[in-house]
């Protein structure tokens, strides 16, 4: 009677035994959409763990070989993203698998992670705090023995548009002129009331949801440092969106929109001067939307950090 380790072997194995059908090199080939947990480690050292999905690839650079072993990439995948938190060192440590699993088949290889990051927020002036989602895809990619690794992540914030703001103010002053004749003695209670009336304002100037997207290459000796570099693009831009909100959270925030009006290329060079003066970083792109109420279609802005063959204006057209 055979073994379960005969019949193993006896089972065919067409895409390590069959020749191509048609011979070719091909750029990738692999799996997209692997769903697994990955380990996080939050500026504390505190692991938390979050559902990812993950894209694993090799190329084969042999024209006449049928197919690559989709198989053995899952494996080092599941092994490696529950073994240890999301670092570059691991990330090498598992490109190095895919390359030496596929040794006469291939030899560069490339890892997409998307994951949602979670932070706790505190609110803006009250004690209640709650629980913010930060979308996150992380890219490494291998060839030559150099691994080349990007982060890539959403921050949302709010944008209030200055010249909006500025017309708005005009309208206000012009129906104080129309409520208050010239050369009327002013009483500073019925000013007061005026301006804590509908009256006082009889516009208000249109702000939106926005969004900065960010890719980063981290500087060599760095690891990831994701909830700081979020908190350095929040307090540039001073009007990230908020969970938990009570009345005086809100009044705070409009405090906070009133007192940074920005374009959406006010907004791209505020994020700019951010993360040119983090020494962890050492390349960058940026590109900011401002999703605007006042038209159906939204007002972008790009920057980057100019590194010499680093990322251009094109890095989001893909």
């Amino acid at each position: 009677m055979a073994t379960d380790d005969n019949t193993a072997r006896a089972l065919p194995d067409d895409a390590h035994q069959a020749q191509a059908q048609v011979a070719g090199t091909l750029d990738w080939v692999g799996m997209d959409g692997i769903q697994a947990p990955l380990m996080i480690a939050d500026a504390d050292g505190q692991t938390q763990r979050v559902a990812a999905r993950i894209d694993a690839h090799v190329n084969l650079h042999r024209p006449e070989a049928r197919g690559i072993h989709m198989s053995r990439l899952y494996l080092l995948v599941e092994q490696a993203l529950t073994a240890e938190p999301l670092a570059p060192c691991m990330l090498r440590k598992l490109l190095n698998g895919f390359l030496e699993t596929h040794a006469d088949l291939s030899d560069r290889a490339r890892l997409r992670i998307r994951f949602e990051h979670l932070l706790r927020r505190s609110a803006l002036k009250s004690e209640h705090s709650g629980w913010r989602s930060y979308p996150v895809t992380v890219t490494a990619t291998m060839c030559d023995g150099e691994i080349d690794v990007e982060l890539a992540v959403d921050v949302v914030y709010s944008s209030t548009c200055p010249a909006s703001a500025s017309l708005s103010r005009q309208l206000i002053q012009q129906q104080f002129a129309k409520d208050f004749a010239d050369g009327e003695a002013l009483d500073r209670a019925v000013i007061m009331d005026w301006l804590g009336s509908a009256q006082g304002m009889v516009a208000t100037p249109h702000a939106q949801r926005s969004t900065a997207t960010l890719r980063l290459r981290m500087a060599p000796a760095f690891g990831f440092a994701l909830e700081s570099i979020i908190d350095r693009v929040e307090d540039a831009l001073g009007t990230p969106v908020q969970t938990a909100v009570k009345r005086e959270d809100e009044q705070a925030f409009a405090l906070a929109n009133g007192q940074n009006l920005m374009f959406c290329e006010d907004a791209a060079r505020r994020i700019q001067a951010a993360l040119n003066a983090d020494e962890r970083i050492a390349d960058f792109a940026v590109r900011v939307a401002h999703h605007e109420s006042l038209h159906p279609h939204d007002a972008v802005a790009h920057a980057s950090k100019g590194v010499r063959e680093g990322y251009r204006a094109d890095a989001f057209d893909d």
